[in-house]
């Protein structure tokens, strides 16, 4: 059974760049890898946030929320 890693962003720039970064990162032979936007799944913004999501983009995996660059606050993406 592959690990899972959910990537979530806004859909920015600074989103969509390290979006991509991660793609090309993730060994999808070892990893099932979701890509969520928040902007379009805005229903999944609660369970991101009880993971410890604060802002995007970000990665969670093994449990650990990994806030890999800065491109916008939660509270942003509530508004």
């Amino acid at each position: 059974m592959k690990d899972k890693v959910t990537f979530y962003h806004a859909g920015c720039p600074v989103c969509v760049d390290a979006q991509n970064a991660v793609e090309a990162i993730v060994d999808r032979d070892r990893f099932d890898l979701e890509i969520v936007h928040l902007g379009e799944s805005s229903e999944r913004l609660p369970e991101a946030e009880a993971a410890g999501l604060k802002s995007v983009p970000a990665m969670l995996t093994g449990g650990q929320m990994v806030h890999l660059n800065f491109g916008a606050d939660v509270a942003a993406l509530k508004g």
